[in-house]
C-alpha cells in the first residue's frame, strides 16, 4: 500500500520527527493539531473557542493536502487542559466543524500541552470517500 506524508511546516515536524497528516490507502491519519497559523504565530490567547477552530481549519487543510476533507472523518480526540471551564466552547467548535458528520469523538483533560498558550490539541482520522451519500 501507497504511503504518502504531509508536512505543514511546523516547528515541530522536524524536531520530533513526525508528519502532519499520513495517508495509507484511504485511511488518513492527522497528528495532534493546535491553534498555530500557516504563517506562523497562533490564535486565541486564552480562548479555547477560537484555538478550537483555528485547529480544526488547519485539520481540514491536511485533509485536502491528502485528498480528502472534513466529511471524510471518522474519528477525532480532543485534548483539553481545562476541561471543566473550556469543554463547552471546545465542543461548540467542533460541532460547528463536524456535526454533520458526527465522528466518534473522545475529550479528556491533560496536565499541559507543549507550548503554555495551547488549551486544546486535535488528532483526527478520515477513511476518504466515508462521506458521500449512499
Amino acid at each position: 500500500m501507497k504511503r504518502t506524508n504531509i508536512s505543514s511546516g511546523a516547528k515541530w515536524e522536524a524536531v520530533v520527527g513526525y508528519s502532519r497528516a499520513v495517508r495509507v490507502g484511504e485511511r488518513i491519519f492527522v497528528t495532534g493539531t493546535t491553534a498555530w497559523l500557516p504563517e506562523g504565530g497562533h490564535v486565541g490567547d486564552g480562548d479555547a473557542y477560537l484555538q478550537a477552530r483555528q485547529a480544526l481549519r488547519n485539520i481540514e487543510w491536511a485533509l485536502g493536502q491528502a485528498g480528502s476533507g472534513l466529511r471524510d472523518v471518522v474519528r477525532t480526540r480532543l485534548f483539553v487542559t481545562d476541561i471543566r471551564r473550556d469543554w463547552e466552547a471546545i465542543g461548540r467548535a467542533h460541532a460547528e466543524c463536524l456535526g454533520a458528520v458526527r465522528p466518534a469523538t473522545t475529550m479528556v483533560e491533560v496536565a499541559r500541552l507543549i507550548e503554555d498558550w495551547m488549551l486544546v490539541e486535535i488528532e483526527a482520522d478520515a477513511l476518504v470517500g466515508s462521506g458521500e451519500p449512499g
